[in-house]
This record gives C-alpha cells, sequence and structure tokens, in this order.
C-alpha cells in the first residue's frame, strides 16, 4: 500500500523523475477541462495578473495567458519536471515575458504583497504540506478584492466537505463551492480593509 501511495506522490503529487514527467503527460489530459471550468469562474480579465499554484504542466498556464492578454501570469510549482515541461508549453509567452513561471513552495510564495487580482489552484491543495499555511501565503500575494479558486476533479482525492471553512479561516470572505459533474470548486475573496 505504502509503495501504491508514493509511486501516485511521485507521478502526480510532487512529480520526480521520468514517472513525474509522464505524471505530466496525463496531467495535461486529466486536469485541463476542470482547470478551464475553474479559469471561467474566476473571470479572468484581459488586465488581471494571476497566480496558478502547483501548475503541473502549464496546460491552465497557457490558458490564462490567453485570457489576460495584457496582464501578467505567474505560477509556481514544486517539481523540476513539471517547471520544465510547463516553460515548454508556454515558452512564447515567457519570452515576451508575459509568463512567469518559478520553482517553490506555497508556503513561502516568492511574490510580493497584495500583487495578483486572481489566484488558482487545481488538483493541488491536497498535497500541501500545511493547506491553512498555503492559503495565508495565497492571501498574502492577493489584491483586496482579489478572487481565489481551488478547483478539484474525481481523481484528486480532495473532499469538498471543510474547503469553505479552511478559506474563512485563512482570511477570505465569501465562501462557497461550487459543482459540475464530478468536479468542485471552493471559491472565496480576499476582503477590501477599511
Amino acid at each position: 500500500m505504502a509503495a501504491g501511495a508514493n509511486l501516485l506522490m511521485n507521478m502526480f503529487g510532487r512529480p520526480r523523475g521520468m514517472i513525474g514527467r509522464l505524471g505530466g503527460v496525463i496531467m495535461a489530459r486529466m486536469n485541463a477541462d476542470c482547470g478551464v471550468w475553474v479559469a471561467g469562474l474566476l473571470e479572468v480579465a484581459p488586465n488581471d495578473a494571476v497566480l496558478e499554484i502547483g501548475f503541473g504542466p502549464g496546460v491552465i498556464i497557457q490558458c490564462l495567458s490567453k485570457l489576460a492578454l495584457a496582464g501578467h501570469v505567474a505560477g509556481l510549482d514544486i517539481s523540476l519536471e513539471m517547471l520544465e515541461q510547463a516553460r515548454t508549453r508556454n515558452a512564447v509567452a515567457i519570452k515576451d515575458g508575459r509568463v512567469d513561471l518559478r520553482r517553490g513552495s506555497v508556503e513561502s510564495l516568492p511574490f510580493a504583497d497584495n500583487i495578483f487580482d486572481k489566484a488558482l489552484a487545481i488538483n493541488s491543495m491536497q498535497v500541501w504540506p500545511d493547506a491553512a499555511t498555503g492559503l495565508r501565503a495565497v492571501r498574502r500575494v492577493m489584491r483586496p478584492g482579489g478572487r481565489i479558486a481551488l478547483g478539484f476533479t474525481l481523481y484528486s482525492g480532495q473532499l469538498n466537505q471543510g474547503l469553505e471553512q479552511a478559506l474563512i479561516d485563512a482570511g477570505f470572505v465569501e465562501a462557497h463551492v461550487k459543482r459540475r459533474n464530478t468536479d468542485f470548486c471552493a471559491l472565496a475573496v480576499k476582503p477590501i480593509e477599511t
């Protein structure tokens, strides 16, 4: 059982080596539809600055860069293999300065405070070492009034119970869950402080 869980983590959770590269190919197909749906729920505008946590092979980054044509898209992933796949897939947008992809952990985001209008994670939060700390870090880099979306497919293993409360506990407001077939997405807003 432990060997199977370790294999899945190396393939999908924190992709490493050859098995991780194969996992990236699979994720590119399996997460794309959910990611496009979640980006639509966020209503990404042409001038938005958007952050994706756990961008995997970069399929959703590619989608986001087409939606935020006059904006900026950044992404962070723990996996070197996924960083390489995503950089290859988004080479033109990176060269044009519209996409910035980095390797790192959500708990210590390498971005300034209050710079992103939208943030999302697809099939990612369930493998963060500390989801509460990660959500607070995402909140820090979002502008007041910015929107976050956490999307999950059936294969994520994530339950939708407790997601709204996790977002509220991290300082977000208007937390709610939307469902579509077997996919679901938790949405919330960073409050505008007065």
